[in-house]
């Protein structure tokens, strides 16, 4: 919801982004949305069998243009995943399982077709790919992030953006839970060889630890902000909104008001207001 993330994002989002991961970008442009729902393909080179991350929203064009993808590499969807059960990012996923005939896995009971679903610190192989699963809860409660060690990659879904800074979905997301999210993701970029942010929106970033930290610095004004609002008068979360995001295209408000709620709270479960 701001601009000037650091590193040196791509010019266009779409295409391949690593020697494992091509985008697909859904048609679903929007201030929230960015230029759309990235639906990303994940194959390791050689093998037949492509792992999807969020096959987006219900349209049925793109549903087709991510299997057309697979096909015309001689390829086949083995498995679909979901990094949160957000509409953007999984309201696809149920007619995308009928198509391909996959099981979709996800964090939350609610979003998964089939038996097994994913929780933080599994490790997922396919047809030589390897992903590992890891927990990054804030924006909502069952968001997470896949790590793709070859690449050097993470999937951020809406956790971290391609452009700009995410919300915090109050009352399901929560703040205290995004910065650690923030924080063990930092530590990725910092110790485990991670250079490179796949996002669910917004073009790939190529410096995930600059990235990161940026969110993290952010995150720490923005708190600030608030908490002088507060001291200033401003009562409501719509209060501190007009004052605090007055930067912000006011499209974003709503979304605002959602992050300012969850900032509110993290201040008072702290004493600091």
């Amino acid at each position: 919801m701001s601009s000037g993330l650091p590193g040196n994002p791509a010019d266009t989002v779409g295409g391949a982004a690593t020697a494992r991961a091509l985008c697909v970008l859904a048609p679903n442009p929007s201030p929230m949305t960015l230029d759309g729902t990235n639906t990303w393909l994940l194959c390791e080179p050689g093998s037949d069998q492509v792992v999807v991350v969020d096959p987006g929203p219900q349209d049925e064009g793109h549903l087709r243009a991510v299997i057309d993808a697979a096909e015309r590499q001689g390829r086949r969807i083995a498995l679909t995943l979901l990094t949160h059960g957000h509409a953007d990012h999984a309201a696809g996923a149920a007619r995308f399982a009928e198509l391909t005939g996959t099981q979709v896995r996800a964090l939350d009971p609610a979003h998964r077709l089939g038996e097994e679903g994913l929780t933080g610190g599994q490790v997922i192989e396919v047809g030589g790919l390897e992903l590992r699963v890891v927990a990054t809860p804030g924006h909502t409660s069952d968001s997470l992030t896949f790590h793709l060690p070859a690449d050097g990659a993470i999937l951020t879904g809406d956790t971290v953006l391609g452009r700009g800074t995410t919300m915090v979905a109050h009352p399901d997301g929560v703040l205290g839970d995004y910065l650690d999210s923030l924080r063990r993701l930092r530590t990725l970029a910092g110790e485990h060889g991670v250079r490179t942010v796949l996002p669910g929106h917004g073009p790939v970033l190529a410096d995930a630890l600059g990235s990161v930290e940026y969110y993290l610095a952010h995150r720490a004004a923005r708190l600030a902000q608030v908490e002088t609002a507060v001291e200033a008068g401003c009562r409501t979360a719509e209060e501190v909104v007009a004052r605090v995001y007055a930067d912000v295209d006011r499209a974003l408000w709503p979304a605002a008001e959602l992050s300012v709620r969850a900032q509110l709270r993290y201040l008072e479960d702290h004493g600091l207001i």
